[in-house]
């Protein structure tokens, strides 16, 4: 039997399958997010279930998680992103004791007791200061990719900084930044470390020595570095970061499926 996880983000929309036998991976697939978020799941389930050979008979349950999991009315249940997320880097690195992960609309910071349950969390939906929406902002000020600005940071000799917290005041700096005609390197490293130094104001105390390090944003270079020197602790990027939300969601549907079949 084969379980799915949807994880409905603010931009995008991920799909895990695994086996319910073994827990192994058999597919993931993403597609952007929209107005229409419960056809655009349901055409990116079809089509990945296609893309394997997969007969909708064969799936035991799916679990729905993200932003938008209650848009999703095919699922058999709907389960928080933070317990998803914890999931989902638990299936990788089963030893991990703390999460951060940064999507487009907000960020959250996990912490696991040694027995791997969640112990504590904290999320920033808020304010675009600390998340994905932030750099977007700024590649489109600076007219570069996103794809392109961690390698852009790394030629910084100066970073620039942004003491703004709210991306609308972040934004004139910006602006100022440009005015004097700074670097696009110092400005995207600028951004970067404040992006982090937003995370550890969410932190309140110490977190425990490696950090794993989640969500759309952890494919952005540099990001993992930024982190890192700010919380003075090793980062991790967990594997396959964005799609970590769903890839929990399907192994809590393995353990939905399990439950509900005996």
């Amino acid at each position: 039997m084969i379980c799915a996880g949807i994880d409905a983000g603010s931009r995008a929309i991920k799909i895990a399958l695994i086996d319910a036998d073994n827990s192994t991976i058999i597919a993931t697939d993403v597609t952007d997010q929209g107005v229409a978020q419960e056809n655009l799941a349901k055409n990116l389930f079809e089509n990945i279930l296609k893309k394997n050979s997969i007969s909708r008979k064969e799936i035991g349950a799916v679990i729905a998680t993200g932003y938008g999991r209650n848009a999703i009315s095919f699922a058999d249940k709907t389960i928080t992103e933070i317990t998803c997320h914890a999931a989902g880097v638990k299936h990788f690195i089963p030893d991990v004791r703390a999460i951060i992960d940064i999507g487009g609309q907000d960020s959250k910071l996990i912490r696991l007791n040694e027995n791997g349950c969640i112990e504590d969390f904290a999320m920033n939906d808020r304010c675009a200061a600390g998340t994905g929406c932030f750099l977007e902002m700024v590649s489109k000020k600076l007219s570069l990719t996103l794809h392109l600005l961690g390698a852009v940071a790394k030629e910084s000799k100066k970073p620039a900084s942004i003491s703004s917290m709210c991306v609308v005041f972040a934004e004139t700096e910006i602006v100022g930044l440009m005015a004097e005609q700074r670097s696009p390197a110092d400005i995207v490293c600028g951004v970067q470390n404040a992006i982090a130094s937003r995370i550890l104001s969410m932190a309140g105390r110490n977190m425990p020595t490696e950090i794993i390090f989640t969500g759309g944003v952890a494919m952005i270079n540099g990001m993992d570095t930024a982190i890192q020197k700010t919380f003075e602790r090793p980062v991790k990027i967990s594997p396959q970061p964005q799609m970590t939300g769903a890839i929990g969601a399907a192994i809590l549907a393995i353990k939905h499926y399990k439950t509900t079949s005996n």
